[in-house]
């Protein structure tokens, strides 16, 4: 145990996590030249194509120090936007210490300090590595300086390394070997072993990744999961290599995967305790929190008979995404569905992403909405998150939404741009201060359901991508809020209805009836689009029919032969306007939920 260290790579967005996680595999010859690919553990299309880290992947390396001893390093990348923290959170419970990375150049972000308080949460040795120095806007010792005075941490302690280089990355791995400390644990103890994550294997069932705290395991045992009590029997225990590695056993301090032929995919929690049946543990570990979902959407497969596809393929995604929710929905206009939980928008576009592609179902998502807390005049409290659910005005005593408390970082000449950017969403209680000369913190409390929408792509357009943003749930506030109906053709639409403030009410209405307008194809018939509060419409646009011209064999002669062939037709679109219905395509759902910035 001496010899193992575990260790996560933290950091903000784009600061070169996975970079510096290819440059150690390469420099530890796990992997050849012919087989090595950029971002080698990001083995999802996504991830590849986004290039971003969406799920975190841990790795077993062997390395031999300088002073001639030999150490196994177990890594876990993680992504850095804010939507995956919870990732980040579960990843590093599993490690004795993390490498903060901070790009030379940009220094210091948002996520860099929520990364290190969670790091801080779970008590880890922290190595600052300053990554990027070989760029020609590179300042090492000014972010050195920002490390020191900004984060609290050990100048002495900070590595710089330039990961698409090489430079530097030995020098990270012996300070990893010596500052951070072994794991401690008791392989003699009763087998204790903490699931921080788990994917299905249509031929193998579930692999389940833990971190053996105490005790040990291998292929035979018999295995219990103390949450629910289930048994199985180990197949096969390895390591996370480029490849799975099969060993003889896993032991207290190791980071590996178990197999035991799982086939129900609700026994696996993430956060669940491992043990043994002939020698059990009297107490579980300390699992993870709960995660709170902030944006909840309705999801349709677009075929019915896809219903039970979609239910299967959310489970198994659950299992490999913990913060995903989900319990069953029913639309008038799309059948049965799921109400899903994602921790932001960017969760939920991955999730889709993936639900079409690794499952290959096609769908129809409604208009993401948030959490409000309804106080009705009988004193009973709703919990709301889908407008089909919203209760009679008359009944309604006041509402409550979430509200946000928002960091933002930014140079200081964006200022100006970002502060109308957070009146214009209803901003409360705004302060800033410099933490460094030229640079701005700026908190603000904002409501979640106008941060949702588009607010982090409006902040990275009027900074030119230099703002950076994080959040955390703060409170809940009283609120005036409004239901805001879709009619198509005089029907209503209910998976386009949303819930708005009233402020904000119209100018939605005009925005999701200019966005149908150009999706719905034409008809033969008009049709009118409306956004109606109740009884009142606040917004409206037509789509003009197709005409047939049934005038063009009159020629010259008396007008009225024109005239009653005109109104023949407009008698017979009168007609089909009452009985014709109109589909409206998938995109145009997808339509209204993007902003016209």
């Amino acid at each position: 145990m001496k010899e193992i260290r575990n260790f996560s790579i933290i950091a903000h967005i784009d600061h070169g996590k996975s970079t510096l996680a290819d440059r150690m595999i390469q420099f530890c010859q796990q992997v050849s030249d012919r087989e090595f690919q950029d971002q080698l553990l990001d083995n999802m299309d996504i991830e590849r194509e986004r290039g971003i880290t969406i799920k975190s992947q841990s790795i077993c390396l062997p390395y031999k120090a300088r002073n001639g001893k030999e150490y196994i390093l177990n890594l876990v990348d993680t992504p850095g936007h804010v939507d995956f923290s919870y990732e980040v959170s579960r990843a590093l419970s599993s490690c004795e210490g993390a490498l903060l990375i901070v790009d030379a150049a940009q220094g210091v972000e948002a996520q860099t300090l929520a990364n290190l308080y969670l790091a801080m949460d779970n008590d880890l040795e922290i190595i600052p590595v300053i990554n990027k120095i070989d760029l020609p806007s590179a300042e090492p010792e000014k972010v050195a300086m920002e490390i020191e005075e900004d984060l609290g941490l050990d100048g002495e302690m900070i590595q710089y390394c330039s990961a698409k280089t090489g430079e530097g990355v030995e020098d990270v791995l012996e300070a990893i070997c010596e500052f951070i400390p072994a794991p401690e644990g008791d392989s003699a103890a009763p087998l204790q072993a903490l699931i921080f994550d788990a994917s299905y294997d249509a031929f193998r069932g579930t692999i389940i990744s833990c971190r053996i705290i105490n005790g040990s395991i291998k292929a035979n045992d018999t295995i219990v999961f103390m949450s629910n009590g289930a048994e199985y029997r180990v197949e096969e225990v390895g390591v996370f290599k480029v490849q799975k590695e099969k060993t003889r056993q896993l032991t207290a301090g190791d980071v590996g995967y178990i197999l035991a032929g799982v086939k129900n995919v609700k026994d696996t929690k993430p956060g669940d305790t491992i043990t043994l049946k002939d020698n059990p543990s009297p107490k579980a570990l300390q699992g993870f929190k709960e995660m709170q979902q902030v944006v909840f959407s309705s999801i349709y497969p677009i075929s019915t008979d896809d219903y039970e596809d979609l239910a299967t393929a959310l489970e198994k995604l659950q299992l490999n995404d913990a913060a995903l929710t989900f319990q069953k929905d029913t639309s008038a206009a799309l059948g049965f569905g799921f109400r899903c939980g994602f921790l932001g928008l960017l969760h939920l576009e991955v999730v889709q992403e993936r639900l079409e592609r690794e499952f290959d179902i096609s769908l129809i998502l409604t208009v993401p909405s948030v959490k409000y807390n309804f106080y009705l005049k009988d004193e009973t409290i709703l919990e709301v998150d889908n407008p089909a659910h919203f209760p009679d005005p008359m009944h309604i005593e006041r509402v409550e939404e979430p509200f946000i408390k928002a960091t933002i970082l930014i140079p200081e000449r964006y200022m100006g741009a970002v502060m109308t950017l957070c009146m214009e969403r209803r901003g409360e209680n705004t302060n800033y201060h410099y933490p460094m000369p030229g640079r701005i913190e700026f908190t603000c409390e904002l409501p979640l359901a106008e941060v949702i929408y588009d607010f982090y792509d409006r902040l990275k357009s009027i900074t030119q991508g230099y703002g950076s943003f994080d959040y955390e749930l703060y409170d809940y506030r009283k609120s005036d809020l409004v239901k805001l109906d879709i009619l198509v053709n005089g029907e209503i639409v209910d998976a386009l209805s949303q819930l708005v403030h009233t402020a904000n009410a119209r100018a939605r209405g005009l925005h999701a009836c200019e966005r149908l307008k150009e999706e719905i194809p034409r008809q033969m018939f008009k049709i009118a689009i409306q956004g109606a509060i109740g009884g009142n419409i606040v917004a409206r646009t037509n789509i003009s029919a197709l005409r047939k011209d049934v005038t063009a064999k009159c020629y010259g002669g008396d007008i009225s032969r024109k005239r009653k062939l005109l109104e023949k037709q407009k008698a017979g679109k009168k007609r089909m306007k009452t009985v014709g219905n109109v589909d409206i395509p998938q995109q145009a759902f997808l339509a209204v939920l993007k902003s016209d910035q």
